[in-house]
């Protein structure tokens, strides 16, 4: 059984660090609800559902925590004709389980362990990432683990999916990409083992189609991948473990500027030895926006982690790594250019006004031409999102934005959900979660995607505060197994 809440607020006290408190601060029950309070109007030809994935510890840590640390729980929003079903339920991995049959935390986190150490195991949690892949949508977790099917309408996990991550590390990275026009997934897996990286393809059917060996100098510590129509772009960051802290079984990055940021190109299903590297300016990325193929050029759009400089303009390594540990976020919108004839490569600042991260898009144009993202805007110092922006990616510039309180709101990842029959690649909505600390309301916020600066077009009171948590993804009836035949 679940131990008795307490406090909301805390619910295992202040001793564990600021992220199990306040806007972090775990829930402990799984609802569904249906007939919420709405102010506007929900848009009729908004169908599909919102699934946002995150962090929320259902015991209390063994140790120090961290915000990467907890038993992953998905939060949802299913729009069907003009109504609105608000459901969350914890993701059911096998560490989870092992916790509820203890009915105690018997795991450590990122601050007391790393992944496979024996003394003291880490959970593979699933609670970083979803995406929707062959009907269902698929969980990850930021350190590689084993992919988790979750049924995109009633939560239910479905099961473990060891086969799409059998071989080299046998795990999935955070941030797998799918090609909606062939049903194919991509993704990495990243250990500290040699060749420290591998590559792989799953198809539409849940089969793994292909897996190769990539070779890195050293350990790395990368986070995101991109694709296009016949390409994938796997990132060499120069950021690692710190040799002796790993040793002892700790956690500690080394951000090294020494290092060139690296990106791979490879075929989709290429050998290990098609791979093409391009070497740009140091730095770290967390997050890609969209790649594409421009003739023999290879654009990847991505959001810059701006490494931390010293007064007389040099990079502060030991502060830029705290800061990526932290996910204390300066970023910037990027172009980065890889021409795979000539070697060629062309990086450009697309706007140096917005911090901004945690970028989504018209899913359906995943690996192809792309012009409007929609991000949320960073708070310099803090892990906070105070307000929702669209942004031109061929251009740099602000297509709208919005908070409603940029001191007291905190944002979810926005996903762009299109409207039924869209004329455009913009027509349809921006759906994001929103939490008020001040007022302490709670909302799924809908927006008109062009038309941003007025504000949502429908406000969805949600009677719970939603924890802060990290990826979502819009998944579309079409993408959804059993959608015309659920209730």
């Amino acid at each position: 059984m679940n131990k008795p809440l307490v406090d909301p607020d805390a619910p295992f006290g202040h001793g564990h660090g600021p992220h199990l408190t306040g806007t972090f601060a775990p829930i402990a029950d799984e609802l569904v609800l249906h007939n919420l309070e709405v102010e506007g109007e929900i848009p009729r030809d908004l169908n599909g559902v919102y699934l946002r994935n995150g962090p929320n510890p259902r015991f209390e840590p063994k140790g120090a925590h961290h915000v990467f640390d907890g038993d992953g729980m998905i939060h949802a929003g299913e729009f069907r004709n003009g109504q609105f079903t608000y459901r969350n339920r914890y993701i059911q991995t096998a560490g989870a389980r092992q916790n509820l049959d203890a009915g105690e935390e018997t795991f450590w986190g990122v601050r007391n362990s790393e992944k496979g150490s024996n003394d003291k195991p880490m959970a593979d949690v699933s609670n970083t990432d979803v995406i929707g892949h062959a009907g269902k949508a698929l969980t990850s977790w930021y350190l590689a683990g084993i992919p988790h099917i979750v049924d995109p309408i009633t939560l239910e996990t479905v099961k473990a999916a060891p086969e799409y991550v059998s071989g080299f590390g046998n795990g999935m990275s955070a941030h797998p990409k799918v090609d909606e026009y062939t049903g194919d997934l991509m993704y990495f897996d990243y250990f500290t083992e040699k060749p420290h990286m591998s590559y792989g393809v799953v198809d539409a059917t849940g089969k793994l189609v292909h897996h190769v060996p990539i070779e890195l100098p050293g350990d790395r510590l990368m986070h995101d991948m991109g694709i296009t129509e016949n390409y994938s772009i796997l990132h060499d960051v120069p950021v690692y473990h710190d040799e002796e802290a790993l040793k002892a079984g700790r956690h500690k990055i080394v951000f090294n500027s020494d290092l060139k940021m690296r990106f791979g190109v490879i075929p989709r299903f290429g050998a290990s030895d098609s791979i093409k590297w391009f070497e740009f300016s140091s730095c770290f990325l967390y997050h890609v926006v969209n790649c594409w193929e421009e003739g023999d050029e290879i654009i990847q759009i991505a959001c810059r982690y701006m490494p931390a400089k010293n007064a007389d303009g040099s990079i502060n390594q030991e502060r830029t790594a705290k800061m990526i540990g932290g996910l204390m976020m300066d970023a910037r919108l990027w172009r980065y250019s890889m021409n795979v004839k000539t070697g060629e490569t062309k990086e450009e600042c697309l706007n140096p006004d917005y911090n901004i991260e945690f970028p989504s898009y018209n899913s359906a144009l995943t690996g192809r031409p792309t012009r409007w993202g929609y991000f949320i805007d960073h708070h310099p110092t803090d892990f906070r999102w105070v307000g929702v922006r669209k942004m031109n990616l061929e251009t740099g510039e602000c297509g709208g934005s919005w908070s409603d309180d940029e001191d007291h709101c905190w944002y979810s990842e926005p996903w762009f959900a299109p409207a039924d029959s869209p004329k455009s690649e913009d027509h349809g909505y921006l759906v994001v979660f929103c939490w008020n600390d001040k007022t302490e309301v709670q909302e799924l916020q809908v927006f008109d995607a062009q038309a941003m600066d007025k504000g949502p077009v429908a406000r969805i009171k949600v009677p719970r505060r939603i924890p802060l948590g990290f990826h979502g993804c819009w998944m579309k009836p079409r993408q959804i197994e059993g959608w015309d035949s659920a209730a």
